[in-house]
């Protein structure tokens, strides 16, 4: 394997390109399981038939846990946004076209969203009365079983040389209901700065899938508290602005 070319660089995780292949390389911390268990969701969901980089192998080197994917030659629906900013509205399209293409395909066995949910809530750093409030509306929330990606973002989009779309990063995925997702991509958006492309998505989000737009924003305090766990201090205040908020308009 060769490590010389790197790709990516996240928390804790580092990713090279290995000629066709990608390598993902995970800090010590990362448990066998934690390892398996992500390169396991992404076999799952290769079986649906979602363009996806095929998982090769899982291998050890040097005591740090190493997947061994397909390599995407190509651009990031985030680059060419940045590239093209008049086709912003176009890529737009495409990206929610792409969510809801995840979101017709089920995979029961992967974990459920809720139950994740939950989990994260659990541990947010929030008052009893919050928690108690929070878990309560997530399950009056209704239950479904579509598969969501959990960290859909246009950096996660590949645009092939060929043109086809490969979406990348599946270490986040559940199966669940994909108004919450489609919450998290939203504030995904807030958090990168970009409050026009935020609420152009979520008019693209709601138009194409036939969705009010009150019912996702219902999610966001929930998704805000699940995601305050993990991130940066800033990130986390952030999130804690939406977690008091019952109804938006």
């Amino acid at each position: 394997m060769n490590f010389d070319r790197v790709i990516a660089v996240r928390t804790n995780k580092t990713v090279y390109r290995d000629g066709d292949k990608c390598l993902k390389v995970f800090g010590e911390e990362y448990s066998k399981a934690d390892v398996l268990n992500e390169a396991l969701n992404q076999a799952r969901v290769e079986e649906t038939g979602l363009n996806i980089p095929k998982i090769l192998e899982v291998t050890k080197v040097e005591n740090k846990w190493v997947i061994v994917s397909e390599f995407i030659e190509g651009k990031t629906l985030a680059r060419l946004i940045e590239e093209n900013p008049d086709k912003k509205d176009e890529y737009l399209a495409q990206f929610v076209d792409l969510q809801l293409l995840i979101q017709s395909k089920t995979c029961p066995l992967l974990n459920k969203l809720k139950d994740k949910m939950n989990r994260k809530i659990s541990q947010a750093d929030l008052t009893a009365t919050e928690r108690y409030d929070l878990h309560t509306r997530l399950e009056s929330m209704p239950k479904h079983n579509k598969v969501c990606h959990g960290d859909f973002n246009p950096s996660n989009i590949i645009i092939a040389t060929d043109g086809t779309p490969y979406i990348l990063d599946w270490s986040h995925v559940t199966q669940g209901n994909g108004a919450a997702d489609a919450a998290r991509t939203y504030l995904l958006f807030w958090l990168q700065g970009d409050i026009e492309g935020a609420t152009k998505y979520l008019d693209m989000f709601c138009e194409k899938s036939h969705t009010e737009k009150q019912y996702v924003q219902s999610w966001m305090p929930i998704v805000a508290a699940s995601q305050s766990v993990k991130g940066n201090e800033k990130e986390r205040e952030f999130l804690h602005t939406w977690f008091s908020v019952v109804d938006y308009r």
